[in-house]
């Protein structure tokens, strides 16, 4: 009898694989039946990951989303799974037990199945509670394998791994090919390990298309073995997302295997309701580069799953950068300049700070620090000068052990900086929570919610949370998506504007302006006259010597006492990172090398410290304000 393979729709991660937010609830709710009539899922990953912050965002509930999207798969038979980081949970930080117990009651009563658990540093200690929450919750427990390519994760390394998690009490084991970097015939060899010594134990792979390898895994991993095959569909599949099941479907059947049919009229259903939410508004936010293979993403190994928020990185910094390099007369750079620095970073780093798997969160931390290190570089700076402090908690312990060893240069910095390495159970420094949460539930009148959802919201997503309940979110979002709705329209309008001309062909060659009251010559090149790329100067109007704008002369400081501390980058200005730090305030003294606040960037928080002695006379920006590069923060004398 023919090996029967069963298919799970990945449509959480086919969209932020691809971009940054998720279908709203009505939205969800329009394709469900749809999703169902193809016949072809057995499972159907609903929510985890980023699903309920992303919510947050754009000021909807998540807890309704979760409910009424899972439904409809629950009354017809089709098992729904979620995505959880372990320590984690379904956020970047740390979570305490407490709020990690109640994560797994509230989904499984808000109708998720199966638990898909992974730790990003495949450190065991951190799934332990995974496992236990999720069955005590009446979930299927599902421990994934964080699959990277190293000399430290070999296949015997990932066997070893896999019987650990089942002696905890996994249910099933997921082969988590989280970059789609792992070689086929890797994936095939740690499955037939695995199933050689616990053949009742169901496999399921999951992989993305990025690099090029997904097809090939696949089939190696079904010719292991493996039950279960996650996989998208168009218009979302492919690029850094997942192989589209139709493809799937053909190359196993042909293989031998038992699949079942796909229902086409309702695949196109489904693939015409997705493109309408794209053309809505989730398409504002992909990149179009996310939806290309790419085999550059062999070497770094960097996930699928966040090149959405790489490219906006990338993006953002560009700009930074680029405008430093114009102020010191330096050649601009490109997007794919930046992109290929940024790779060889990632490869240079990565094996420095201990092999950590490129994934959630861990994958932002190696890619961030990357990122941080190359536009130091480029300014002719240190490399590892800006190291963001949830980096070093990873590199000293605290959110587990690292697979191999960080190297001498860096464990010389942690001492420097006066770190201790951490060898204990990482639980352990992230005390329970839930009362104080459910106390400020209580004194602002907030409902707990149908099972402590509303709570768990509050405790998993503080910050997220009550920007929602305030409305800033939604409010902060429909500003967003205005404004990339309208740059979009101008830049249409542009694409069919008619170039300036008259009637008998006639284009200017200089222009005259005014700028505070001194008239000045613009000279004009046409591009498509043969001259290049536009270019203008200017000149001072019936004069020989061009006449420059003055610049405004900078206020004069107090020669001798008044000192600056200003931003090393672009991002947002924090005096403190937690509610367990005191706030900086005029009339404190600092030392040398004292934290006088943070730049988040990037999803992480920066330490800026003083580079003087002297006490505080003022602070120029308030919390959460967005600073640029070099931005005086605050002034000591």
């Amino acid at each position: 009898m023919a090996q029967e393979i069963k298919f799970s729709l990945l449509y959480r991660d086919m969209w932020q694989s691809s971009g940054k937010y998720v279908p709203t609830v009505d939205q969800l709710t329009e394709v469900a039946p749809a999703i169902i009539d193809m016949g072809c899922f057995a499972r159907v990953e609903t929510n985890g990951g980023g699903f309920e912050q992303i919510n947050l965002l754009f000021g909807e509930n998540p807890n309704k989303s979760v409910r009424e999207w899972t439904q409809p798969f629950n009354d017809a038979g089709i098992q729904t799974h979620m995505l959880e980081r372990g320590l984690n949970a379904i956020r970047m930080s740390p979570v305490p037990a407490d709020v990690r117990k109640l994560m797994f009651q509230v989904k499984k009563k808000q109708g998720t199945d199966i638990a898909r658990s992974f730790d990003g540093l495949n450190d065991p200690r951190n799934l332990e509670n995974s496992i236990k929450f999720a069955k005590e919750a009446g979930m299927i427990s599902q421990a994934a394998l964080s699959l990277t390519v190293s000399p430290v994760h070999t296949v015997e390394y990932y066997t070893n791994l896999a019987d650990t998690l089942i002696e905890m009490g996994a249910d099933e084991i997921c082969i988590k090919d989280m970059a789609g970097v792992g070689r086929p015939a890797t994936i095939g060899k740690i499955i037939k390990n695995i199933k050689k010594r616990h053949p009742n134990t169901p496999i399921q792979y999951h992989g993305h298309a990025g690099p090029g390898f997904q097809m090939a895994s696949i089939l190696e991993a079904a010719h292991a073995g493996a039950e279960y095959i996650d996989a998208g569909m168009e218009p979302l599949s492919w690029g850094t997302g997942h192989a589209d099941i139709l493809a799937v479907q053909a190359m196993l059947k042909d293989a031998g295997f038992k699949v079942p049919e796909i229902n086409m009229n309702a695949y196109m259903k489904v693939r015409t309701l997705t493109q309408k939410y794209m053309d809505d508004f989730l398409g504002y936010y992909i990149n179009p580069k996310n939806r290309v293979m790419n085999s550059l993403l062999i070497g770094p190994g960097l996930p699928g799953g966040m090149m959405g928020s790489l490219m906006s990185d990338l993006e953002n910094n560009l700009s930074s950068i680029n405008k430093w390099k114009k102020k010191h007369n330096q050649p601009e750079l490109t997007q794919d300049d930046l992109m290929i620095k940024l790779f060889e970073e990632v490869s240079y780093v990565w094996p420095k700070i201990g092999y950590p798997p490129l994934v959630t969160p861990y994958s932002q931390y190696v890619k961030n620090l990357a990122l941080m290190n190359v536009l130091q570089l480029e300014k002719g700076k240190e490399r590892w000068s800006m190291i963001a402090d949830n980096v070093w908690d990873m590199i000293i312990g605290k959110t587990g052990k690292l697979p191999g060893e960080p190297a001498p240069e860096i464990v010389e910095m942690a001492k420097e900086k006066g770190l201790e390495f951490y060898s204990g159970n990482p639980q352990d420094l992230y005390p329970n929570q839930l009362d104080e949460f459910r106390a400020e539930m209580k004194k602002k009148n907030w409902d707990l919610g149908q099972d402590d959802e509303e709570l768990l919201e509050l405790a998993m997503h503080p910050e997220q949370y009550r920007a929602y309940k305030s409305g800033d979110a939604k409010r902060d979002f429909d500003e967003d998506i205005a404004k990339r709705k309208a740059e979009k329209e101008t830049s249409e309008a542009d694409k069919t504007a008619t170039p300036v001309n008259t009637t008998n062909g006639f284009q200017p060659k200089t222009l005259v302006v005014n700028i505070d009251d001194e008239e000045y010559v613009v000279h004009i090149n046409y591009p498509e006259n043969g001259n290049g790329a536009a270019t203008q100067t200017t000149s001072a109007a019936n004069t020989t010597i061009a006449a420059p704008v003055a610049a405004p002369a900078p206020a004069a400081p107090a020669i001798g006492k008044v000192k600056e501390v200003s931003s090393p980058l672009e991002g947002k200005f924090f005096l403190t990172k937690d509610s367990s730090e005191t706030a900086l305030k005029v009339g404190d003294s600092v030392k040398k090398n004292d934290i006088i606040g943070y730049i988040e960037s990037m999803k992480t928080y920066n330490a800026i410290a003083s580079e003087v002695d002297g006490t505080v006379t003022e602070i120029c920006f308030a919390n959460g304000d967005s600073v640029d590069e070099d931005d005086i923060l605050i002034k000591l004398q």
